[in-house]
């Protein structure tokens, strides 16, 4: 059971906003990672007890969740995790490429060198994944990485706008890679490739570079997403 009721950040207690939050990300990665899989009835009080807490904060979470379209309210039967579907999120995909490149723009933050080692970190861990890594922890993987760099801007409205919309594509790929539509070490290599440019142009603060590097990602993933979906 994950009771947050009593843990703690540093020494004081997690308040109402941060118990929620928590609660959120933990239910959103299971969506994204397909431990909750298209059409998942999510209880609110098998989720209540999990968490240790009453179904109203876990009723804000699934509306706050539905309203990110990862789940949906049914009468009579309940909220399910709606299906990601490549067609329908091409302008989701479009949206994200033309609004990464404003990170570089909009109140920037530049790396300090606790963010660089944090960030080599991350590297290293991609060089691992591309030997013996699963569709799962490369999804995993990829998550951690995208909150790394959402650091690197301070516009809170940005930020969560990138987050809602990353959110809403991240199951396309993890359901390709399991279904064997992606050449997987291809994805790998492609990847931990831009990864490794991605710490030079931090390395020089250069965060336009950092933020075209991951504009085109997003743009050439969702293209190959789109040819292993058509067969091509």
């Amino acid at each position: 059971m994950t009771d947050l009721s009593q843990e703690n950040t540093g020494d004081a207690a997690l308040s109402v906003r941060d118990r929620h939050d928590l609660m959120h990300h933990e239910i959103r990665q299971r969506i994204c990672l397909l431990d909750y899989l298209p059409g998942t009835r999510l209880s609110e009080v098998t989720l209540a007890e999990e968490f240790g807490t009453s179904r109203t904060p876990i009723r804000r979470v699934l509306a706050r969740l539905e309203d990110e379209g990862l789940v949906q309210s049914h009468h009579g039967v309940g909220t399910l995790v709606t299906d990601a579907d490549i067609a329908e999120l091409e302008q989701v995909y479009r949206l994200r490429v033309e609004l990464t490149e404003l990170t570089a723009r909009l109140d920037p933050v530049l790396p300090d060198a606790k963010f660089l080692a944090q960030f080599n970190l991350l590297v290293a861990r991609g060089a691992e994944i591309i030997g013996k890594g699963s569709p799962r922890a490369f999804t995993q993987f990829d998550i951690d990485v995208f909150q790394a760099l959402l650091q690197l801007t301070g516009n809170l409205p940005l930020r969560q706008t990138l987050e809602r919309l990353y959110f809403q594509t991240k199951r396309l790929w993890l359901r390709a890679a399991q279904e064997a539509q992606l050449d997987l070490q291809e994805e790998f290599r492609i990847f931990q490739h831009e990864l490794e440019a991605i710490q030079l142009a931090l390395r020089a603060g250069d965060l336009e570079a950092v933020a075209h590097i991951q504009r085109a990602h997003i743009s050439m993933s969702f293209r190959r997403l789109q040819q292993a979906a058509t067969g091509a």
